[in-house]
């Protein structure tokens, strides 16, 4: 699966996305009402006509908070499924290109194959590239290098993951914060209005609810993928290494004493004394 691929994909999901929550927020719901008791024939008045409402009608009860709360739960979808891509096997190493770097390293073909890693970047083709710099320094430098290239790989979708995280942290606060502004407020309208309008003060409540309610409904999911997510993650990136290593296991590094494969930049030198102290 190459980038191009990943990006039409992520693309189309996210479209979809929109489109579910679109039809989600304009589709009109009925307002579930407490049941009253029975009043008296005598003071029993008409019941009104049950209203309907749509979710952007409840949007609009939460306030402004619920902008940065529809930006978060956007954010988390587009997380997931970016993740959920990148962490499959087919993404992080790929059947074919395992194929490939075992056909170059059973011909002893190592600077094709570190060339052939390089064309087409991948979790795998990344960690032999990398490894394949090292095998003229010796087994433990190269082994060393194969697992810090593994780190990193893990570290680079783990960065992602980890937004999660921050959102299931953040937007319980953020609904908070409005639900604490629109309580404000309530409780200044019946000090302006009086003690009496004390059912005023409940439907007040009731409405800046929404925007807590709003923040936990984004939490909750957000923890249980990043659990998932990483777990997932865990998972592939052992898978990954003990593929990377095998690849490495027999190899005769008594052959690559003081050879460079690759197209790694060096940058250390003899130093500037040296030839000074020679010819003195």
């Amino acid at each position: 699966m190459n980038s191009p691929n990943i990006l039409r994909r992520l693309g189309q999901a996210f479209r979809i996305a929109l489109l579910a929550g679109a039809f989600v927020v304009f589709c009109p719901i009925h307002q579930v009402s407490a049941q009253e008791p029975a009043a008296s024939s005598e003071t029993a008045e008409a019941k009104p006509a049950a209203t309907k409402k749509t979710m952007w009608d409840t949007f609009k009860l939460g306030g402004w908070v619920m902008w940065p709360l529809t930006a978060c739960s956007i954010f988390t979808i587009y997380l997931v499924i970016d993740v959920y891509l990148r962490t499959s096997s087919r993404k992080m190493w790929p059947a074919e290109e395992i194929q490939k770097a075992q056909q170059l390293f059973m011909a002893g073909d190592y600077v094709n194959a570190y060339q052939v890693m390089k064309a087409t970047p991948c979790s795998f083709n990344n960690c032999v590239k990398y490894g394949l710099s090292f095998v003229g320094k010796g087994k433990d430098q190269t082994e060393e290098a194969l697992l810090v290239e593994v780190g990193r790989e893990n570290a680079r979708i783990q960065n992602r993951i980890n937004y999660l995280s921050v959102i299931g942290v953040c937007t319980p606060m953020i609904g908070l914060v409005g639900t604490v502004m629109g309580m404000m407020k309530a409780f200044d309208e019946l000090g302006a209005s009086g003690a009496g309008e004390t059912s005023a003060l409940a439907g007040h409540i009731g409405e800046v609810l929404v925007a807590t309610a709003s923040g936990l409904f984004i939490a909750i999911p957000a923890f249980m993928f990043f659990y998932i997510l990483r777990n997932r993650l865990s998972a592939q990136v052992h898978d990954l290494e003990d593929q990377v290593t095998s690849l490495f296991r027999n190899m005769p590094y008594d052959h690559f004493h003081g050879l460079e494969i690759g197209e790694e930049a060096t940058y250390a030198a003899l130093p500037n004394w040296v030839g000074v102290e020679a010819e003195a």
